[in-house]
This record gives structure tokens, C-alpha cells and sequence, in this order.
């Protein structure tokens, strides 16, 4: 079954309070017990943002390369993400919808690729 990672950036939540927070981390909390009874679940995380960032690493001539903090100056960053395996596209929209209503804030899915055939004949039809 096809993996799909369904996500949000910090951007796209609105400020709350710590008791809203609260609230909407038990809804949350609601959907993913029902993916885990329902076989789906594979991971979970949120409160992720751009003051998480601890480092970033590149390759110099082969060496790894450390500095700290995000890796470019953005005002995109994200909160939080979810990794089910469902049969389809329509179970990872019946997930990703129940989140995005329990949390009242946007979802974005992504279907992860099937393997390393696949990646590469994407890339390469888009001239990449």
C-alpha cells in the first residue's frame, strides 16, 4: 500500500492560546487513535516550526558540513505531519480531511513514491 504524508506549514495556523493549542492537540489526538485502529498509522509530529531548526548540513568536497538553524531564510516552515499507509488517494483524503477538520487549519498531501524506478521517471519526464 502506498504511503502519504499529510502536512501543514506553521504559516497556515492562526495564533492560539495555549488552552485552544491544547484543545486542538486532543482533537488531533482523536483522528490519529482511530488511524492506529484502523491499521494506518505510521507517524505522527506537530509544534514543529522555524525555532526548531537546530541545524543544517551540506556537503563541502565530500565532508559534511554543519551550521546552525534553518537552512535558508524562510517564511515558510512546517508544523506538523502525519505518515499513513492507505489503499488509495480517497483513504489519504478521508484522513487528511478528517485532520484538517479537527484542527480547523489546511493540510497538504503527498504521495511518497514507490521506489527509487519511480523518482527517477518523474525527474526525468520532467526534463529534470
Amino acid at each position: 500500500m502506498p504511503k502519504y504524508l499529510i502536512a501543514f506549514n506553521d504559516e497556515w495556523v492562526p495564533e492560539h492560546t495555549a488552552d485552544e493549542l491544547r484543545s486542538k492537540s486532543e482533537a488531533s489526538r482523536v483522528v490519529t487513535d482511530d488511524m492506529k485502529a484502523a491499521g494506518v498509522y505510521l507517524f505522527a509530529e506537530g509544534g514543529i516550526d522555524a525555532s526548531t531548526a537546530v541545524f543544517h548540513v551540506v556537503n563541502k568536497d565530500g565532508t559534511a558540513f554543519f551550521t546552525d538553524g534553518p537552512f535558508v531564510e524562510s517564511k515558510e516552515h512546517l508544523g506538523g505531519f502525519t505518515v499513513v499507509e492507505v489503499a488509495d488517494d480517497d483513504a489519504a483524503r478521508y484522513w487528511a480531511g478528517r485532520l484538517a477538520v479537527a484542527l480547523d487549519w489546511p493540510q497538504e498531501v503527498h504521495r511518497f513514491p514507490s521506489d527509487m524506478t519511480e523518482i527517477v521517471e518523474r525527474h526525468a519526464s520532467d526534463g529534470g
